[in-house]
């Protein structure tokens, strides 16, 4: 059934690209004035296998080459989405004007170029937002620095970690906690980029994503340790007066279905079973995706910080994660377990953000007040 499921996804998914194609080919055919209609098909069919194919097979790809395809790709994706959307913009406008058609191809240009100007612009425009959540049984204030999908690859290095370094240590936080998705592919993978990371001023815990297990969990989690990181794999530790959970990154329950789920065998249910939790302590869970919030309710859990959605990333692709996930972004509450979802500090395919940001968070954990 879950194979099923997934299946006609990728058929849905499919079908929604080729009709892209054709609908896009179409029009570039009436506006731009090119009779050659198959020639146009070809070319968007081109651009459309590129994307995906130099996406996912460059992505850990080290060598120069492998590392333009990847760019390319990933910024054609970001162009190729917004091609669509200037293009479905431009049929509305029509409705109500009447310009010749070289207007109208022009302004799917101009809009399509402007938007993914402005997408990777915005993209790198790290932002830091700050959240209280009122924790039972704390009695002192913890300041936390909540980090995820920093995605270190073809488009970040070690230049964007020493910023997000810098902007968490003038919050002079307590604590960093880091809900997975640090690398998304191997080109970056090593201790020079990652040194930034012994100048924060907090001691550090890390749990893994999706991408950490494409690109190489073990080498990345053998790495962090070198230098200094409390990796967490279904484990409990503790930070003051607060018990911290960390879960590899895995399904809620074995009836859950996710495509990156990561392969585990165990899932959120069944780890947090066997686990020696303290119900009566201000308890933190860290989880890549927010899923399975049932059961860290059930166990007691008083915060779950997880990341992986990016709140969908690029309009209007939020507005689908938002039907996908229960919890796409923000804070949220479940029979009194909070959850918080960060939109996350970097991005997976086109380096674009539009209609979402790129964060990092201040989590003020506080005393409840009687």
């Amino acid at each position: 059934m879950k194979q099923l499921i997934l299946i006609i996804i990728l058929v849905i998914f499919l079908s929604i690209l080729v009709g892209a194609n054709i609908y896009i080919s179409r029009r570039f055919s009436l506006f731009f004035d090119i009779t050659n209609l198959k020639m146009l098909y070809v070319i968007t069919g081109f651009l459309t296998i590129f994307m995906i194919a130099g996406v996912m097979g460059a992505s850990n790809s080290i060598s120069f080459t492998g590392h333009i395809i990847y760019i390319i790709a990933g910024i054609t994706m970001g162009l190729l989405l917004y091609l669509l959307i200037s293009t479905i913009l431009v049929d509305v406008i029509r409705l109500f004007t009447n310009f010749k058609p070289l207007v109208y191809g022009l302004i799917i240009i101009g809009f399509t170029l402007s938007v993914s100007i402005y997408g990777i612009w915005n993209s790198f425009n790290l932002k830091v937002t700050k959240i209280d959540i009122p924790v039972s049984g704390l009695t002192n204030d913890i300041k936390a620095m909540h980090l995820s999908d920093i995605h270190i690859g073809h488009f970040r290095g070690r230049d964007w970690l020493q910023q997000i370094v810098d902007k968490t240590n003038k919050q002079n936080v307590d604590v960093v906690f880091i809900t997975g998705d640090l690398f998304d592919g191997r080109i970056n993978m090593n201790l020079k980029t990652l040194e930034p990371l012994k100048k924060l001023n907090a001691p550090v815990y890390f749990v893994e994503g999706n991408h950490d297990g494409y690109s190489g969990v073990n080498e990345i989690k053998s790495l962090l340790r070198e230098i200094g990181v409390d990796v967490l794999e279904n484990e409990v530790t503790h930070f003051g007066e607060i018990q911290i959970i960390g879960l590899v990154h895995m399904l809620a329950d074995s009836s859950s279905v996710n495509m990156h789920s990561g392969g585990h065998s165990k899932t959120i249910k069944s780890v947090l079973a066997t686990l020696n939790i303290n119900k009566d302590k201000p308890t933190v869970l860290l989880h890549h995706s927010p899923d399975g919030i049932q059961f860290a309710n059930e166990n007691g859990i008083d915060v779950y910080l997880a990341g992986h959605t990016h709140g969908g990333q690029l309009f209007p692709i939020n507005y689908i994660a938002n039907l996908i996930f229960k919890y796409n972004k923000g804070l949220h509450d479940y029979n009194g377990t909070k959850i918080f979802v960060t939109e996350g500090a970097g991005t997976f395919g086109p380096p674009m953000r539009v209609a979402t940001k790129s964060e990092i968070t201040v989590i003020n954990l506080n005393p409840i007040k009687k």
